[in-house]
Order: C-alpha cells, then sequence, then structure tokens
C-alpha cells in the first residue's frame, strides 16, 4: 500500500511552470487575468482578446468570453473561430489546450490538464494536453480531464466527467461520462 508523503514532492522537471517564464511576466498575468477576464468588469470582447494575446495565446476571430473566466497559462492556449466561453469557466492549462472552430464552453466547465500521480508516494505532477475539436459542446459544469481528446461535435453533458477520450458526434453523459446516443441534425 502506497502512502503519500508530500515532503518528497518536486515538479522541478515541468518547464513550463509559472516562473519560467519570468516572474514579473506571470506575475503580470495574475493580476491582468484578475482585472480583466476573471471578473465582472463589464468589458468588451476585443479588451481580453487582446490582453490573451499579449501573453501568447493564439486567438481566432469572433470568440466570446464571458466574466469570471480564468486562464491558467495564455501560452499554453489556442483557440479557433467562433467560439463561446462561459461564465465562470476554467481553463487550467498547464499544458497546452487547443480548442477548434465553433466550440461551445459552457458556465462554470472546466479544462484540467494537470493532475497527479496517486499511485506514487511523491504525489507526482502529471500534464497532458486537451484538445477539444471543431463543434464540441462542453456542458455547464462539465470537467474535460487530463489529456482527454473531444473528437468533432462530442457533447459532454452536464456535470458530466470526461476522463477517456470522446468520440465523434457522440454525446456522453455521467461520472466518469459514458457514451448515451449519437449527436444528430435536428428536423425541423
Amino acid at each position: 500500500m502506497v502512502k503519500t508523503d508530500l515532503s518528497k514532492y518536486n515538479n522541478d522537471w515541468y518547464k513550463n511552470s509559472d516562473f519560467t517564464r519570468g516572474f514579473l511576466t506571470t506575475l503580470l498575468w495574475f493580476i491582468c487575468n484578475r482585472i480583466f477576464i476573471n471578473s465582472y468588469l463589464p468589458l468588451p470582447g476585443f479588451i481580453k482578446i487582446r490582453i490573451l494575446r499579449a501573453f501568447g495565446a493564439k486567438l481566432g476571430k469572433g470568440i466570446t468570453i464571458k466574466p469570471m473566466v480564468n486562464i491558467k497559462a495564455p501560452w499554453n492556449l489556442e483557440i479557433g473561430d467562433y467560439v463561446w466561453i462561459g461564465e465562470n469557466v476554467w481553463i487550467d492549462n498547464l499544458a497546452k489546450v487547443k480548442i477548434g472552430n465553433n466550440v461551445c464552453l459552457s458556465q462554470g466547465a472546466l479544462l484540467l490538464s494537470g493532475n497527479h500521480n496517486y499511485k506514487k508516494e511523491s504525489f507526482d505532477l502529471i500534464i497532458k494536453d486537451i484538445i477539444l475539436e471543431d463543434g464540441v459542446w462542453i456542458g455547464a459544469r462539465a470537467v474535460v480531464c487530463t489529456g482527454v481528446r473531444c473528437a468533432s461535435h462530442s457533447v459532454l453533458a452536464v456535470n458530466s466527467v470526461a476522463n477517456r477520450n470522446l468520440e465523434a458526434y457522440g454525446i456522453y453523459q455521467g461520472n466518469p461520462a459514458v457514451l448515451v446516443r449519437q449527436r444528430t441534425a435536428a428536423t425541423e
């Protein structure tokens, strides 16, 4: 049986950590994030976009960013065109997070690219990229875990947890999320 000993924790290997960018850059990002992105200030979207780009985010056109969004590392963020990011979304991107075109992240969604290895005494940090392909919808308060790829037009339902890849056009629900049906076009 493994017993956790956090005194042995060491993530010095993690070269993309906040402080490898420079203390002042990281500090400036934390301040800008809190004032302009992770706040209720009624700022026009283009201001948020410019700030994110200034810190290295690769952003497409037509992006909507609602209030109280928290982005850990804009330099690890790539977002396509016409993406909606809802209120209280948290992009905890220790690794790269790539979001395709026409993606919707509903209120309170979490993208978590970091985790810990509970099987090791030292509780080592694990980081892996997250990829949301075109047309993906992450429901309100849903969680996308470390290393998950949500394939084209997949849906993760409200309060669900994706800890494995989602297939294209699949609708997933639950914790852990399981395929419940296929996403099809509505007939009017």
